[in-house]
């Protein structure tokens, strides 16, 4: 018997059809969508909460790093005149008219302290010379620049009027010079603060430094733990995990406190050293409150970030390669070195990633035993957050800081690979 079929193939294939007679290419087109339709809402939970909890708040943080609006919206007047001039031109008695103006509106709308708090984070020393004003302004009348000078001679300082002007735009970039010690002049130009007000750029030269060092302790340390724990056998190795999982089980402020007793003139380690004669007891070192503490506390803290994905490569390695090795004539430390050690390089390289990203954001460890030597970059942001307000500053300085973490892990991504990163 002869089997009829056609010269197209695709023909053929579009008049196959299911059980039910629908075509088996639709059928299978619906059931690839019921798929992905599936998959969606199975993520789609997850989906919302890092919305909600990640990129959300971080789109947040950088539009207020960049916006401001408690000056341009309570100070129309002056913001129109601003906008009529160019930039660097003297007030004159229109502008003083446009600044009586908008006086009056922050007395009746009270929010006179809002906006002098706007200028004052670019100007120190002006929320009260705009509440004070304010006060003063239903008895300001023409001529309005004599008057308002008669007031206070503190507004015919041209910074003044730069700083305002610069505050009469919602947007501005003047946060993120404030945050590596920059600030415009009476002109526009921008320059460098004075040296004895220079704090953020050591601030950050401080946190990336004593983050790497960190870093580098708790490899120098963490390298034989993860070693002896990758050799030993697995119910021994297992035992000794436990040692190194234990600080996981005890909140970080009993961890850090603990140092503070142990650290202290008169803690532990310091009674120790006199007890044994190794230093007087006026002599007595200073291991808390200063960048020592620092160290030593957020090395135990962040030891086992280490010691983790170190262990999780090295437990693969097979012992057979570096006897291999040395059967071939090579030492000890020539087997160490050209062969087991470039293998635990993805391990090193994770564990260093990690760990200084959690050092660099550190902010409970170095406010209790950090001292005022011995504070990071996060304090600061924590100061500016809670205590001066000044939340677009504070927003600038972790945007900074969020920058040099997505350039590390670039950096890391493109010498390691990121399909290498081995956390445990």
């Amino acid at each position: 018997m002869a089997v009829l079929t056609t010269q197209d193939p695709a023909a053929d294939a579009g008049r196959l059809t299911t059980a039910d007679g629908k075509p088996l290419k639709a059928a299978l087109a619906r059931a690839q969508a019921r798929s992905r339709r599936r998959a969606f809402f199975l993520v789609m939970p997850l989906l919302v909460f890092i919305l909600a909890t990640f990129v959300f708040p971080i789109g947040q943080m950088l539009f207020r790093s960049v916006h401001n609006d408690a000056f341009s919206s309570n100070m129309p007047n002056l913001v129109a005149w601003f906008d009529a001039t160019e930039s660097g031109a003297e007030p004159d008695e229109a502008a003083y008219a446009a600044l009586a103006a908008d006086l009056k509106l922050l007395r009746e709308n009270r929010t006179a302290g809002e906006v002098g708090t706007r200028v004052n984070y670019e100007l120190s020393g002006t929320r009260s010379l705009f509440t004070s004003t304010a006060r003063k302004a239903d008895k300001l009348e023409p001529p309005f620049k004599e008057a308002i000078l008669d007031a206070d001679d503190e507004w015919d300082d041209p910074q003044l009027w730069q700083v305002m002007r610069d505050a009469s735009s919602a947007y501005t970039m003047n946060f993120y010079l404030a945050a590596v010690d920059l600030v415009r002049d009476q002109t526009g130009s921008i320059t460098s603060v004075e040296a004895d007000r220079q704090i953020y750029v050591q601030l950050f030269e401080r946190t990336f430094i004593l983050s790497a060092l960190i870093t580098i302790l708790t490899f120098l340390l963490g390298f034989p733990i993860a070693h002896l724990l990758a050799v030993l056998p697995l119910r021994y190795s297992n035992l000794l995990m436990i040692f190194v999982l234990l600080p996981f089980w005890t909140s970080l402020l009993v961890r850090t406190t603990s140092w503070i007793v142990l650290l202290q003139q008169q803690g532990v380690v310091n009674s120790a050293l006199v007890a044994s004669g190794i230093i007087g007891d006026d002599g007595r070192l200073a291991l808390i409150y200063n960048q020592t503490g620092t160290i030593i506390a957020m090395t135990h803290i962040l030891l086992p970030f280490m010691v983790l994905p170190l262990y999780s490569v090295m437990r693969p390695i097979p012992p057979s390669y570096v006897r291999a090795a040395r059967s071939l004539g090579a030492s000890s430390w020539k087997a160490f070195r050209s062969i087991y050690f470039p293998l635990t390089v993805p391990g090193m390289a994770a564990g260093g990633l990690l760990v200084f990203i959690l050092a660099v954001g550190y902010y409970i460890t170095p406010a209790l035993v950090g001292g005022a030597s011995g504070q990071l970059i996060s304090n600061l942001i924590a100061y500016h957050m809670t205590d001066s307000l000044n939340w677009s500053l504070a927003a600038a300085l972790a945007a900074i800081l969020l920058g040099a973490v997505l350039l590390l892990y670039w950096l890391y991504d493109r010498l390691i690979g990121i399909d290498n990163l081995k956390l445990g």
